[in-house]
This record gives C-alpha cells, structure tokens and sequence, in this order.
C-alpha cells in the first residue's frame, strides 16, 4: 500500500519552518549580559550565527583581571561554518515541504533534534571551558566557574544573565511547525 502524501497545507506549514530557518540568520541566537554598579546599563556578548558583537573589547578586559580567556570569533571556528549549515537546513526543509513525505519529515524531525543538542552542548563546552581554565597568574583569584547558558549567575560584583536571542526562537518555531503536520496528518 502506497503511503499517502501529507496535505498542502501541512507543506506550506514546512514552508514556513524553512523560511523562519533563513530568518534565524539575521536575529542574535545568544546573548550574556553583564551588570556590576559600574555598569548599570550591562555589557553585551551577542552571538549571531556567524559573528560575535556588543561590548566584547571591555567584557575581555575585566575578564583578564580573573584570568579568562578572551572571547573572540577565533575562539568559536563554528562560527565561520554554521550559517552553511543553517542554509542547508533551510534547503532540507523546503525539499521535506516540496516532497510531502512523512518518513522524510521524521527524518528532518531527528536532525533538528541531533542539531540542536550538538548546539547546546557546544555552547556549554565553551562556557566551561572559559569559566573553568582561568589563569593562575590573574591579578584577581576567584574559584573556576561556569556561567549558565540560561538564566543568571554571580562572580564577584557581576550578575550575569543568559537568554536567547530571537534568532534562537525562530529555530524553536520551525521546530514546532515541523511537528503540526505530524499531527494534523496522523490519520493519513
């Protein structure tokens, strides 16, 4: 018995999951903000994709008072490749919503899935990696740390904060969008 296509609707569904895909690439998908009295306003690290930005030159030079590694794009290689793979994750999506097949979209279920853990593990890695091999030569000695990937932390007279930025939300809506055909079409 041939296995029935999913319906049109349920392709523009995946349609749109592909474009919220491309739109990630524009938005930031991670940010740390870092308040001390000194500075009320916060210090930004926002992470794109593909480049770092905000106040990354004065965040690295407090940073070397506790022996921390500075934070650069040469220190993230990732991100000179992730925007190739978020592209082709975008194409994937668009050929899973042009071939309707509900195997095929299990199938792009799965690498969401296996991509966004390899991301979350990735982003851990480095936060203990720069929150754990401080210098020990630092003028100012505090324990390892790890700073949170979400929510906040304290070091010294910094409160840190982590959320995800509105490139990261997008991610999460294609994700779910790719879900409602499964449920829509359940009887197909």
């Amino acid at each position: 018995m041939k296995a029935k296509k999913l319906s049109l609707v349920s392709s523009l569904v995946i349609t749109l999951a592909a474009v919220l895909v491309v739109l990630s690439l524009f938005f930031p998908w991670w940010q740390m903000i870092f308040f001390a009295p000194q500075y009320p306003e916060g210090l930004n690290i926002i992470v794109y994709p593909n480049k770092l930005e905000g106040e990354i030159d004065i965040v690295n030079g407090l940073n070397h008072y506790i022996g921390m590694e500075n934070f650069s794009e040469e220190n993230f290689p990732e991100l000179a490749y992730l925007s190739y793979l978020v592209i082709g994750l975008a194409a994937l999506t668009l050929f899973v919503a042009i071939l309707r097949k509900k195997a095929v979209l299990y199938g792009l279920i799965g690498l969401f899935i296996i991509g966004g853990g390899l991301g979350v593990w990735d982003l851990t890695r480095a936060l203990r990696k720069f929150g754990t091999n401080l210098s020990p030569t630092a003028p100012i000695k505090i324990d390892p740390f790890v700073p949170p990937l979400l929510g906040h932390n304290t070091v010294a007279n910094f409160v840190t904060e982590s959320v995800l930025g509105y490139g990261a939300y997008f991610l999460i809506a294609a994700f779910i969008l790719l879900l409602i055909p499964l449920w829509k079409d359940r009887k197909r």
